[in-house]
């Protein structure tokens, strides 16, 4: 009789944790989180940095194709798409949108027979600042 009542309490001590080996494991979540998540957001905005860049070193390479191959500049980022320079506007990683970017229109007209100015530069339309310090819209 003595060794039943013994199984029985043993199996009920292992059944679940207790109150005290749960708060650790919490403690020690959060500890790891705490140290993650801004880890994680930090490389997340680098990441997007790296694409904003890309992106538009890539807006600028097919505005200055265009300018070069028609004599004239872009009148709209649609143009460079439609001539096929660009598949299609990239999306700014930090507004989230296509048509969000803010278009640098220039009074230089590039060839003789160019009767409008067009898009000579392509910024990012978000006004938060990098983490360089410079806002995005000035890259």
């Amino acid at each position: 009789m003595k060794h039943s009542s013994f199984n029985l309490s043993m199996r009920r001590r292992q059944r679940g944790f207790t109150l005290i080996e749960m708060v650790i494991v919490i403690a020690i979540i959060a500890i790891l989180l705490a140290v993650a998540v801004p880890v994680f957001t930090t490389h997340l905005r680098h990441a997007n940095e790296a694409v904003l860049k890309e992106d538009l070193y890539n807006m600028r390479q097919a505005i200055d194709q265009y300018s070069q191959d028609k004599g004239k500049a872009p009148q709209s980022l649609q143009d460079i798409v439609g001539a096929g320079y660009l598949r299609a506007i990239p999306k700014d990683p930090f507004t989230n949108s296509d048509s969000s970017w803010q278009v640098v229109q220039e009074d230089v007209l590039t060839s003789v027979d160019q009767n409008e100015p067009g898009i000579s530069d392509v910024k990012s339309g978000s006004s938060v600042v990098g983490s360089d310090g410079t806002a995005y819209s000035s890259w």
